[in-house]
């Protein structure tokens, strides 16, 4: 009975008010929190990571470009360093390979393979939860929504996360991230709130690890250009002759 009129209470709370048009459900915030964090159109972007390994005496730092059309295809491409430059993580559907120019045949990979540090393949080329994750609300506060994430297939990112929204516009707050076994695999916060790409969207993300200390991750976006991208970028042979 009590889990009965706490999970009420929750649904009366995530309901807006003043006869607003549509009840905000777990899916719908989580879709909110989503494009806050990207476009939800084709767009193009840059992301520069650096990685803050425990006890290095500095940064490994690493630049991409990132393009994206609908939600089924994107392209994370490495401009720096030299030594990895050209590299491409070309992403259809739920497919993943890793072309390198000059070879002869793609490599497939998955999702959660690292791609730097703390950062996931998938965590710059498949970024959107929503579709991907069933969502229920853990908390509801004055000030946040605290969601549970649970992946629908076993090909995504991640098994779960809990993802804190903020309440007023669904600004993604933070979010933690966890293997098939339930062991917490690391933590993001969302920060710095600016202008990109026509709303404002956090352009720093924080990845710390849960499993080494001082060990973490910052992904920082600019550069946003939503638009049509061109059908030729999510082609392997294309991928493969670029320099």
């Amino acid at each position: 009975m009590k889990r009965r009129v706490r999970w009420l209470a929750l649904c009366l709370a995530a309901t807006p008010l003043f006869g607003a048009k549509e009840p905000l459900t777990p899916d719908r915030v989580v879709a909110l929190a989503d494009a806050v964090r990207n476009p939800q159109a084709d767009y193009r972007v840059t992301a520069v990571v650096s990685d803050y390994a425990a006890r290095a005496p500095k940064p490994r730092r690493a630049g991409y470009h990132v393009w994206v059309r609908g939600r089924e295809k994107s392209v994370v491409r490495t401009a720096f360093p030299a030594v990895e430059r050209g590299k491409s993580l070309l992403m259809l559907a739920k497919n993943l390979w890793i072309i390198i120019p000059g070879t002869s045949q793609p490599i497939r990979v998955s999702f959660q393979q690292r791609l730097i540090g703390e950062v996931a393949n998938g965590d710059l080329s498949r970024a959107n939860f929503s579709g991907d994750y069933t969502a229920v609300f853990q908390e509801i506060t004055p000030k946040y929504y605290r969601l549970l994430l649970t992946a629908k297939t076993d090909d995504v990112t991640y098994n779960k996360i809990i993802l804190w929204v903020e309440r007023t516009k669904c600004n993604p707050l933070r979010a933690a991230f966890y293997s098939v076994s339930g062991r917490l695999l690391k933590t993001v916060k969302y920060e710095a709130y600016a202008p990109l790409g026509g709303r404002l969207r956090p352009t720093r993300h924080v990845i710390e690890s849960a499993t080494v200390k001082g060990q973490k991750s910052v992904i920082e976006f600019a550069d946003m250009k939503v638009g049509p991208v061109d059908e030729k970028y999510f082609n392997k042979n294309y991928l493969r002759q670029l320099s």
